[in-house]
């Protein structure tokens, strides 16, 4: 195929059954409103009562607000899709959906490892907990956190937006994916799987062993303590 000036991808990735669509729709609007509402109440009572403003719930904090970035940077399009209003998206909103959603997804990891560090001080160490956890930490934690994210997924989406593209760009997928769009690619993609490959073992399984091990820390503790 030649090499065409993109200008906008086709989602795929739904029926074009109209009923299943509107099913679709009316499930998707129920969970991404009770996301939104949930998450928004848990960021509002922790700013508004002080006996919330503890490390655990600083952390949860941030958590809330990345699940709100999450499901907002994929799911109003998606929903404008299943009601039939077109299902093209723009080359820079893709561009942008990827970018944030890597962003948000990188982000959410940390930020899962260091509530696990949190909970194996406050359980572990309660004595030095507050000397160990004090508001330096926890701001550095949560900065390393977002800043992890923003590297890493920039990193990836701008390597993956500047491969030339062949059309017809249609993205098998409900939302601009990067695999699904990598395939789209004129040229070999080796070098971004790999990149992202690497970068998924980085964030995934390093936080999963210290959220393990974390929690085997804390386990032991609690078989110490006599009844």
């Amino acid at each position: 195929q030649n090499e065409t000036s993109v200008t906008e991808f086709i989602l795929l990735g739904f029926s074009s059954n109209p009923v299943l669509r509107l099913c679709l729709f009316g499930i998707f609007s129920v969970l991404y409103s009770a996301t939104l509402m949930g998450n928004a109440l848990v960021f509002v009572l922790i700013c508004l009562d002080y006996r919330l403003h503890s490390p655990m719930y600083f952390f949860l904090c941030h958590l809330s607000i990345v699940d709100i970035c999450y499901a907002s940077n994929n799911v109003p399009h998606m929903l404008r899709n299943l009601l039939g209003q077109g299902r093209t998206i723009s080359f820079a909103g893709c561009g942008t959906q990827i970018h944030l959603y890597l962003i948000f997804a990188l982000t959410e990891c940390v930020l899962l490892a260091a509530m696990s560090y949190d909970r194996y001080v406050a359980i572990c160490h309660p004595l030095r907990y507050a000397l160990i956890m004090n508001r330096r930490v926890c701001l550095t934690l949560a900065a390393v956190s977002w800043a992890f994210g923003f590297l890493f997924g920039t990193l990836q989406a701008s390597l993956a937006l500047h491969l030339p593209f062949c059309g017809p760009c249609e993205v098998d997928h409900f939302f601009c994916e990067i695999l699904a769009v990598l395939k789209l690619a004129c040229t070999d993609t080796t070098a971004n799987k790999v990149l992202i490959f690497a970068v998924c073992v980085c964030f995934l399984l390093f936080p999963l062993a210290l959220i393990l091990i974390s929690y085997l820390h804390i386990l032991a503790t609690i078989l110490r303590i006599r009844s």
